[in-house]
């Protein structure tokens, strides 16, 4: 029998889990020595998965997310077969009594990336081979290799003919509202078929609903307006040193920040194998699906930017908006529409489901941003979703409208999936 995650029960026990001193969180089957669990292992292939995913993979933030949600969900699937604590994401063969969830995890994070990077293989290889180096031979590796077989081969099967890399394009008649391929590169949408890929957890993209733009003529698009005018500015004297550095900050890769984040949290925490696994199951798989769907939104209503609206309110057909020809934001747009805005959309997901394991009041996240070179601390859900909004509108490439339906959809997913999936499971 299954408890659901987000009862007030429920969450004051996870919490409780993920605060626990390292011999709270050890299970009665980790009292055999021999069997190999340390959770620096799901520490150190999601890193690899970063690296393989981005570094030399080269795919987008969108497109990261998306594969970072197999990798956690393969890792979980083999952790948990072997525990038995939480309910697996996809049925597999049960698990040898004595198998060592170290190697399982391993070993699904490597052949889940071994088939979608085939590139990296030589170094994927490697990484492997001094991974199982560490963990001593006998029945534990070899039945827990097994279960990890078991689990990359679950998801990569689970996702044949998903949609990914569809030939799909996003055709448009530039008019008022309409989003067009922006400056300086005016590049077509990014990876629109990401938003008829099928979702890890959600039946469909268009399962949950969303708010779309502003109407033009509206008051509350004149007010977005207005503010993104003034303070989005490349130019803007209205937005402080401090905003700036705060926009700044975020406009780094947001899935190879999150990730790092993650990895400390679980450090600091002292997460055992399980609940290391867990909670990057629920981050990235949820993330997963926030994107998925914020695509959908950006195809379905492909709203223009800030920078398209500006230079060219003059046809928008709202009295009190002035066009300025020569307006440019702070930062360069990426190459897909304005609303939802897909940052927001990652990070409503991160923000709930970090509320969900630690507290709202909790979620005690470090991030760190290449492009400042400076490292923040987030106590609260409120805190990084305001601030994370604010940025993405101090940089000029967003609406408030669009921030803020997108973070509102980000938690809606996750709550969704919090509901029917990673749940403890009853032994009676």
């Amino acid at each position: 029998m299954r408890r659901g995650i987000l009862s007030r029960a429920a969450v004051v026990m996870v919490a409780a889990l993920l605060l626990a001193t390292p011999a709270a969180l050890t299970s009665p089957a980790q009292a055999t020595p021999r069997v190999a669990r340390d959770p620096a292992v799901i520490r150190t292939w999601d890193a690899i998965a970063v690296r393989t995913i981005v570094v030399q993979g080269l795919k987008p933030p969108p497109v990261t997310q998306l594969y970072l949600g197999f990798v956690s969900a393969a890792m979980y699937n083999a952790v948990v077969t072997i525990d038995g604590r939480f309910a697996p994401y996809t049925t597999q063969p049960r698990a040898h009594a004595h198998a060592s969830p170290e190697a399982a995890a391993a070993t699904a994070a490597y052949r889940v990336l071994s088939v979608y990077f085939p590139a990296s293989a030589e170094q994927l290889t490697a990484d492997y081979q001094a991974s199982l180096a560490r963990i001593p031979n006998g029945v534990g590796k070899v039945h827990g290799i097994r279960v990890g077989e078991d689990a990359a081969r679950a998801i990569v099967r689970l996702r044949e003919g998903d949609g990914r890399d569809a030939a799909i394009t996003l055709n448009v008649v530039p008019a008022p509202g309409v989003w067009r391929p922006t400056p300086p590169a005016f590049a077509p949408m990014l990876a629109p078929w990401l938003g008829f890929v099928r979702p890890l957890l959600l039946a469909s993209p268009t399962q949950i609903p969303y708010a779309g733009p502003n109407p033009l003529t509206s008051a509350a698009y004149t007010r977005d307006f207005n503010e993104v005018k003034a303070i989005g500015a490349a130019a803007s004297t209205t937005r402080t040193p401090a905003q700036t550095e705060t926009a700044r900050f975020w406009n780094d890769s947001v899935p190879v920040q999150y990730q790092a984040a993650f990895r400390d949290l679980a450090t600091r925490y002292r997460l055992d194998i399980v609940h290391s696994a867990r909670m990057l199951a629920i981050l990235n798989m949820t993330a997963a699906d926030a994107v998925i769907s914020c695509w959908r939104g950006k195809y379905d209503i492909p709203f223009w930017r800030p920078i398209t609206a500006i230079q060219l309110a003059d046809t928008d057909g709202n009295p009190a908006t002035t066009a300025d020809p020569t307006w440019t934001p702070l930062v360069a747009n990426p190459p897909y529409p304005e609303h939802l805005s897909g940052h927001a959309c990652l990070t409503g997901a991160t923000t709930n489901g970090l509320g969900a394991l630690l507290g709202p009041q909790h979620i005690d996240l470090v991030v760190s941003s290449a492009v400042t070179g400076t490292t923040r601390h987030y106590a609260t859900e409120r805190a990084l979703d305001q601030e994370t909004m604010n940025a993405r509108v101090w940089l000029g490439i967003h609406f408030r409208k669009a921030v803020v339906e997108g973070n509102r959809l980000g938690h809606r997913v996750s709550r969704w999936a919090l509901q029917h999936y990673f749940q403890p499971v009853d032994d009676d």
